[in-house]
């Protein structure tokens, strides 16, 4: 049955684009991770402490996942010690919780007249795959309409992902700081606006890449997710250079560019008395565009404590 547009609005806002990264690079994620079964590995997501060039602790990182099963347990002594420490957290979006005005924010941007049917935004060879996608997602290929190519792959990288954003990281350690500051790299409308700047030409890749790795991620929906408790950077790594990722375009509009703009944020930030833990999607951690790369460039030492 076709759903409205308010309905895909909801479904996409929900789970915002915080899945930004992480879900584009691999649509599919399973619940099984989430608990910790005898004999695993206990968790350890990745978590750098900052420290100035005497050695003296500056702050701290967090790489978050976005959306997690309840039973997840992820919180290690290295987490706790940096939420305890920090006087303030620094996060991609901070009111993740308004889920109604993230709606309107996407809604605005996401919807224009006279759009192509969305089958036609696809290569021929790929439409079998995206209609096995809309059906898995109890949508219909109208429900698209209106709706840009941006905001129709943000919406179909959700069908397949598991977990509930209201268990994402990001969410847990804005509740854990309510009686401290709370500092936004970016907020909603931002975020959602560098989707909205994309030439259609780039989006439609990104919808293609989308519809392609809802396939490749049946193959192993939970290797981001074991890869993520388990703090595997060279696997997170490689995922920034798959998928939505794999094209240069979209790599530097949502992954290297957005890190330079917040380790430009970070270093004055840093300066300052507060001690901030910045708490940002894994995939901005990793390799020679990661935000521990950048700051190291500007002075400050970078050390994994978890």
């Amino acid at each position: 049955m076709a759903q409205d547009f308010g309905a895909i609005v909801l479904r996409c806002a929900a789970g915002i684009i915080a899945p930004l990264l992480l879900l584009l690079v691999v649509s599919g994620c399973s619940d099984a991770p989430g608990g910790q079964t005898e004999g695993a590995a206990p968790p350890a997501p990745l978590v750098y402490e900052i420290a100035s060039a005497d050695g003296s602790v500056e702050g701290w990182m967090v790489g978050t996942i976005h959306a997690l099963p309840a039973s997840a347990r992820w919180r290690t002594p290295a987490i706790e010690t940096a939420v305890t420490n920090a006087d303030l957290l620094v996060v991609e979006i901070a009111a993740l919780d308004n889920g109604a005005a993230i709606a309107r924010t996407f809604a605005a941007l996401a919807t224009s007249p006279d759009l192509p049917p969305i089958e036609q935004r696809l290569p021929a060879d790929l439409r079998p795959q995206l209609a096995a996608l809309l059906l898995r997602g109890d949508f219909d290929v109208g429900d698209f309409a209106e709706t840009e190519t941006w905001a129709a792959a943000l919406t179909l990288a959700r069908v397949d992902a598991a977990g509930d954003p209201a268990n994402g990281v990001d969410r847990a350690l804005i509740a854990d700081f309510k009686d401290r500051r709370v500092r936004e790299l970016e907020g909603a409308g931002a975020q959602l606006a560098i989707f909205d700047r994309l030439p259609e030409a780039t989006q439609r890749l990104m919808l293609a890449a989308v519809v392609q790795g809802s396939v490749a991620a049946a193959k192993d929906p939970e290797r981001l997710q074991r890869a993520w408790l388990a703090g595997d950077a060279t696997t997170i790594e490689a995922s920034t250079r798959e998928g939505v990722l794999a094209d240069p375009g979209l790599r530097e509009a949502l992954l290297t560019a957005r890190n330079r703009r917040w380790a430009g944020a970070l270093v004055p930030l840093l300066a300052e008395a507060p001690r901030p833990l910045v708490a940002v999607g894994t995939a901005h951690l990793v390799g020679p565009d990661g935000l521990p790369a950048l700051l190291e460039a500007q002075g400050y030492r970078i050390r994994r404590i978890s």
